[in-house]
């Protein structure tokens, strides 16, 4: 089952590549939908990983490759010449890893919390 739950984050990484690359990615109509949307989707991805791994080591591990692919994304955006580079996008996103890594950090500290008081 983990495996599974690993190729689907891998799969919603692959998502989020494509939709940061792609001419035409889907547009909300609300003023800072776009930093909204680089917020949750970092968090989201930080969360599902931080929910899969027990090891401190192996969290900070995946929240610095997601800041990383974030900010590589926002480069890689710059050079295809019909996306734009911003500097919020790169915060938005590492909040939203950072959001992430608390969440799945309180979730999982609540769940071995509830294992040890099950008799």
């Amino acid at each position: 089952m983990r495996a599974l739950l690993l190729a689907g984050g891998w799969l919603y990484t692959a998502a989020i590549v494509w939709l940061s690359l792609t001419p035409s990615p889907p547009q909300l109509d609300i003023e800072g939908s776009d930093k909204l949307g680089h917020f949750l989707a970092y968090g989201l991805l930080m969360f599902w990983f931080g929910l899969l791994c027990r090891s401190r080591n192996v969290r900070i591990a995946y929240a610095a490759g997601w800041i990383a692919l974030g900010v590589g994304l926002e480069f890689a955006q710059r050079a295809t010449g019909y996306r734009s580079f911003e500097l919020a996008d790169m915060a938005a996103d590492a909040l939203g890893v950072l959001a992430g890594a608390v969440a799945a950090f309180g979730v999982t500290r609540a769940a071995r919390a509830a294992e040890k008081e099950t008799p």
